[in-house]
């Protein structure tokens, strides 16, 4: 093997780590926001945690947030505008992965 193959499957795999990763701190991300939203419609224990998938759950239905910002947005019933849930959104983005780098 050449040097630059060995370059390019270097940075094959991180992309392929850094790629897991984030797709692993978005879901994070997502349960976090719907034990927070659980809370706000009165849930909890298993009920708040059941409700917390729902929401990782959604975030394959389309690329992107927009699928979680409007389940949860829907589900909260009036309780928490769009521009909460996407504040939110990134509020806890920083607590996701700190939470998975933890678990490292």
């Amino acid at each position: 093997m050449t040097t630059f193959d060995d370059r390019e499957n270097a940075f094959e795999a991180k992309f392929a780590h850094d790629s897991e990763m984030q797709f692993r701190a978005e879901a994070r991300r997502n349960k976090l926001l719907g034990l927070w939203a659980a809370e706000l419609m009165g849930k909890s224990g298993d009920a708040a945690a059941a409700y917390a998938l729902e929401v990782v759950s959604a975030d394959f239905e389309e690329a992107g947030d927009e699928d979680v910002v409007r389940k949860v947005v829907a589900d909260l019933a009036g309780k928490a505008s769009a521009d909460v849930v996407r504040a939110k959104m990134s509020e806890l983005m920083p607590v996701a992965k700190a939470q998975l780098m933890s678990e490292i």
